[in-house]
């Protein structure tokens, strides 16, 4: 027979085991919570910029409606160019005079029960002033 091996013989020069902590389990844990925050605060920047894109502008649906107004139909336009101008006319003194000077012209225009239509120097002063507008 062999020789009997025991393994209770003292080692000289090795230490004795010693207990790790491991945690491993919880820097994985952290660095999920960590990317999960930052997924949902990216997401809700994402939504905010969106929201913001999509949001009725009252300045470009009025500048819509002006530059899509039927002229020919006088007594109408001339109460919808009064009413959706006055969004633009504090834009700067020079809207202001021009949105006045155009609201005076246009008097002629409303309150008659039957209007012809705009002659062209009123013609070339909404078209003046639908080009100064920006939106």
């Amino acid at each position: 027979m062999a020789q009997e091996q025991s393994y209770d013989i003292p080692l000289h020069d090795i230490k004795p085991i010693v207990e790790v902590q491991e945690y491993s389990l919880y820097y994985f844990l952290g660095v999920i919570f960590v990317l999960a925050l930052l997924i949902i605060a990216l997401g809700y920047l994402i939504y905010k910029y969106i929201q913001k894109r999509n949001a009725f502008n009252l300045r470009k649906e009025h500048c819509r409606l002006l530059n899509s107004l039927d002229l020919k139909n006088t007594k109408e336009s001339a109460y919808m160019i009064t009413s959706l101008g006055a969004t633009f006319k504090d834009d700067s003194p020079r809207h202001k005079e021009m949105y006045e000077n155009l609201t005076n012209r246009l008097e002629e225009y409303k309150y008659k029960k039957e209007v012809e239509s705009f002659s062209g120097e009123v013609l070339g002063y909404i078209e003046l002033y639908k080009e100064m507008i920006d939106a």
